[in-house]
């Protein structure tokens, strides 16, 4: 199948009657805006048997009636359903469908959510390209509920939560809209992506007609604001700071928000930590704007807004094609987007793709060549060079190259969506057949001259992890490939058996696709 594309829980109780209200799911992240109040939830916690060598949960916590019967008068398992109380039904959801993804609807069904949250919170993030493009699917899967998630919450909070450590926001804003958006988790994270994309009006209306969401003070004076309401605005931040809602440092962050003028002439703010996106934004609108470089990535999208500069728009660019989590298109609209007045830099990497652009465009082989050596040592040690591959194979494919660059042109080729057509073209596949044979899937007889190639070679022929096939025969597909992305990074890291167990487990799987790209990336991005 093709997916480019596109631990014990304790019981609890809560007080409050949304669907999705529960303790803080594992995926929870550090830097969200306190935006709304968060509902009361009480935990149970387990008990413990001082006789039972201190392991958790060996006594109920539950004691039970003195007229209830000791045993049940049969060992039939009755039949239960279980439901959210005042919830809607289970709902799948996702953004692709499996038609599209390739991954079947039961993708999450047969695992628990507490484990599935805690391997892909766990997978990491800069890696090859390949594996982040499977995350980033995972994530955004149309999928059955977990097996102890009927309400589809908890993990989809998890998933969220991935996107947004990718800088993901398009589709982690598209997953929390088709959610319900007036549960208190869902909306914070709404609010913040809403905050980071320029698209606060809309979700500060929303605030006003969520009665299920209570907005925290410093949430509704910046909408208030928003709106044009800036007495009530006032009025209200006074009010809180009198009752003691409002700490200090967001007093004076507010007032300054509300009114900058009557702070002229004093010291700048000292900024949060950590920052989030509310702050954020209001140290933008004080004057104070704080850079995005030392914040997570999610924050670089603020920088792609119009009203920012060229260069920074570009770093920010980078930074999120390193992660995938803008489109090549984008990165590559924004190099283009006008001729580059200063050297260096990301400059350097804009003036590389309007040359290639326009040779393309030229139709000459000897600076289309030219063009493709300056891209690949702009761009190959940023990691950057796959996002530009994909958006220029199609181009480079039928275009007339001079051959002192069908190295690298192969190179550029193999590392995009169309590496196997690529591998049959006879003048490219010569300048390394080792390649040539791994793109087609197939390398067993092919010479591996150099130090990467021998284990790429071995992971095509080797066993699969059976233990992690089984899982997936038994209704865990989802929670074995989560697995075997850990397993292929801890070869990235530097354990060869890893890395071949982990590529031969990926085959297995049913992820070719997926195995041949990790492979291909392995070899030639430094």
């Amino acid at each position: 199948m093709t997916v480019r594309g596109a631990a014990c829980l304790v019981g609890f109780v809560t007080l409050a009657s949304a669907p999705f209200a529960q303790e803080a799911p594992l995926s929870a992240i550090d830097w969200l805006s306190e935006s709304v109040e968060q509902p009361d939830t009480i935990a149970v916690a387990p008990q413990t048997d001082p006789a039972a060598q201190g392991n958790p949960g060996s006594v109920a916590t539950r004691t039970p009636p003195a007229d209830e019967a000791p045993v049940t008068n049969s060992a039939i398992t009755p039949d239960v359903t279980v439901q959210t109380l005042g919830g809607p039904a289970p709902k799948t959801l996702g953004l692709l469908p499996p038609e599209t993804t390739g991954l079947p609807a039961n993708l999450w069904s047969g695992s628990d959510v507490a484990t599935l949250s805690t391997l892909l919170m766990a997978e990491q993030i800069d890696t090859l390209p390949a594996l982040q493009d499977l995350i980033i699917t995972l994530s955004i899967a149309q999928a059955d509920p977990a097996l102890d998630d009927p309400s589809n919450s908890a993990f989809l909070l998890a998933r969220v939560d991935k996107l947004l450590a990718f800088g993901a926001m398009e589709p982690a804003q598209a997953l929390l809209e088709d959610a319900n958006t007036q549960n208190p988790q869902v909306f914070r994270r709404l609010f913040d992506v809403s905050l980071l994309t320029g698209t606060e009006n809309a979700v500060c209306r929303m605030l006003k007609s969520a009665p299920d969401v209570a907005p925290t003070a410093a949430a509704r004076i910046f909408c208030l604001a928003r709106s044009g309401d800036w007495s009530a605005a006032a009025l209200t931040l006074n009010t809180g700071q009198a009752l003691g809602d409002i700490d200090g440092d967001t007093a004076a962050l507010l007032s300054r928000f509300l009114d900058s003028e009557l702070f002229e002439g004093e010291g700048d703010l000292t900024p949060p930590d950590p920052v989030t996106p509310l702050t954020f934004r209001m140290f933008e609108a004080i004057g104070e704007p704080l850079t995005t470089r030392n914040l997570p990535r999610a924050f670089s999208h603020a920088d792609l807004r119009s009203n920012v500069g060229w260069k920074a728009q570009l770093e920010a660019a980078e930074r999120l094609a390193r992660s995938g989590a803008i489109s090549p298109n984008a990165l590559v609209g924004l190099y283009s987007d006008r001729v580059p007045s200063a050297s260096g830099g990301a400059f350097e990497r804009a003036k590389a793709v309007i040359a290639l652009d326009s040779a393309l465009d030229a139709a000459d082989p000897a600076a289309t060549a030219e063009a493709i050596e300056t891209l690949w040592n702009e761009a190959a040690s940023l990691g950057i060079v796959t996002a530009l591959a994909q958006h220029f194979a199609p181009r480079l494919i039928e275009a007339r190259v001079d051959p002192s660059a069908h190295g690298t042109l192969f190179k550029l080729l193999l590392l995009s969506d169309l590496y196997e057509t690529a591998a049959l073209d006879p003048d490219l596949a010569k300048t390394d057949p080792f390649l040539a044979a791994l793109a087609t899937g197939d390398p067993a007889d092919a010479l591996a001259l150099r130090p990467a190639y021998p284990v790429l070679q071995e992971a095509f022929r080797a066993g699969a992890d059976s233990t992690l096939t089984e899982m997936a025969s038994a209704g865990q597909l989802g929670e074995a490939i989560l697995r075997t992305i850990a397993t292929v990074q801890q070869g990235l890291d530097g354990d060869r058996i890893a890395l071949r167990e982990g590529i031969a487990t990926l085959r297995a799987l049913g992820l070719e696709d997926v195995a041949r790209r990790t492979a291909l990336q392995y070899a030639i991005l430094p």
